[in-house]
């Protein structure tokens, strides 16, 4: 043992400055040097490259996966700063972050996957494209969680008969599970976040319309074009779903989604102040109470739930655990990434942070679009939102006005780019796990970017030059 502290403490010096990596008032991200993002680095490079080398080890053990690399980067972090700094970057992350993350997902989770459309939809290119709108439009209204997990069951049983459907999935990630939450604080957390950081409710729809129609319409156009190219090349197959008229079950997890709408609102305009202090981190009442109104949907849900709707949604627990796992790890090893992006100028990240000023210091919307999206591609893209919007000055009010373009590039940014890669928004993932379950040969995660890249960067090349030269 006392080797083995002596090799960490070794390693805990080599990747660590001289100075602490906390100050005062929190964590100082200006102390940290590149090679603190190592675990999170090797947390995303086994999420691409472990289920191409083997797929079984990665289905069985992700989750020993995850945590694997967040103990190589906790480990090094307890020796070099005490326990208590540790702890306290702990507990923010888990209560002020991954807590409410994670439950949200599931209560949406669950009351999505309560609510049944039976009968057969045939899924043409028309039924499709509908669909695809359909779920774009909720999105902005129930979340791109909820929008997602209603539609992508009924998307797939109306395209079980198709020799090419993976594309319909991959175009369904593109819009519903994220381009289509761009126009309220509801559909997509980073939106949420700048609304309690004092965007006005409906400013992402006045501002963000144009180039959410814009971006949402030219991908759909290639969406309808490939899909009428490939269903005329497979001809006319038989559909193994019996027809039946469209039917829908589960509404009372309409009712409760209404109820998480209005959590969430709840906790933006009602402040009762800290009822709780853990480690030093204040847990506000408005939040206990949003979280607490999350688990007792959850179980409102499974209780209201017919057992025999959950089973015709083929409804499991796979998804939202996988979710739990890799996320989990995901907000843990990113820590120091979010810390030393926030640390601006002082970070180990100056150089990109230099990017979204100009000479003259007023500031580079391109680079300010880009920068968040390429960013928020990998990492969770509402603390990403949250360190540009600091870095563009941080006042909503002046945000929302003179600096109304540069907070739209950012919003834009956050959402639309989230579609990059399956961990760039929660229900990507989620998507991904569902079509892979119901044997839909979905693609790799560098298989999933050659797709995004090709549709996605180019559209967002036109939009710079349209909206944020």
């Amino acid at each position: 043992m006392d080797l083995c502290r002596k090799i960490l403490k070794s390693l805990s010096i080599v990747i660590v400055s001289s100075t602490s990596a906390f100050a005062s008032d929190g964590m100082n991200g200006a102390a940290f040097g590149p090679i603190w993002a190592l675990p999170f680095i090797g947390l995303l490079i086994s999420i691409a490259l472990l289920p191409l080398i083997s797929h079984h080890v990665w289905e069985q053990h992700q989750g020993k996966i995850a945590l694997l690399w967040s103990v190589l980067l906790l480990l090094p972090l307890l020796l070099v700063t005490g326990s208590v700094e540790t702890l306290t970057a702990l507990v923010h992350t888990a209560f002020l972050d991954y807590i409410p993350f994670i439950l949200m997902l599931l209560a949406l989770f669950t009351t999505a996957g309560g609510i049944v459309v039976r009968g057969n939809l045939h899924g043409s290119p028309a039924t499709n494209a509908l669909l695809l709108v359909l779920g774009s439009i909720l999105a902005s209204l129930i979340g791109t969680t909820g929008a997602s997990m209603v539609l992508i069951r009924p998307l797939i049983r109306a395209n079980d008969n198709r020799k090419h459907n993976v594309h319909v999935v991959i175009f369904f990630i593109f819009l519903v599970s994220n381009i289509g939450g761009s126009l309220t604080p509801l559909g997509d957390p980073p939106l949420f976040l700048g609304f309690l950081k004092g965007v006005s409710f409906f400013w992402t729809t006045t501002y963000l319309y144009r180039e959410t129609l814009f971006v949402a319409g030219l991908v759909l156009a290639l969406f309808i074009a490939l899909d009428f190219y490939l269903y005329r090349k497979e001809g006319v197959t038989r559909d193994p779903t019996p027809d039946s008229p469209i039917r829908i079950s589960g509404l009372i997890n309409l009712v409760l989604i209404a109820c998480i709408i209005a959590a969430v609102l709840m906790s933006a305009s009602w402040k009762p102040g800290t009822l709780v202090t853990i480690s030093g981190i204040p847990l506000e009442g408005q939040n206990i109470t949003r979280d607490a109104v999350m688990i007792l949907v959850t179980f409102a849900s499974l209780r209201l739930t017919k057992a025999s709707d959950r089973i015709q949604n083929g409804f499991n627990w796979g998804p939202i655990l996988e979710v739990a796992k890799l996320f989990a790890g995901i907000f843990v090893t990113m820590i120091p990434v979010i810390a030393m992006l926030k640390a601006g100028e002082h970070g180990a990240f100056a150089p990109l942070v230099a990017l979204v000023s100009h000479a003259d210091g007023t500031p580079n919307t391109p680079a300010y679009f880009w920068l968040t999206g390429i960013l928020s591609s990998f990492l969770d893209n509402a603390p990403t939102y949250l360190v540009f919007f600091e870095l563009a000055g941080g006042d909503a009010q002046h945000l929302m006005t003179e600096g109304a373009l540069t907070l739209a590039a950012i919003s834009a940014g956050a959402v639309f780019m989230g579609a990059n890669t399956y961990i760039g928004n929660a229900p990507n993932f989620m998507v991904y796990a569902i079509a892979k379950d119901r044997g839909i040969k979905m693609p790799s995660f560098f298989g999933y970017m050659i797709w995004s890249g090709t549709i996605l960067i180019p559209t967002y090349l036109i939009a710079t030059l349209i909206f944020f030269s």
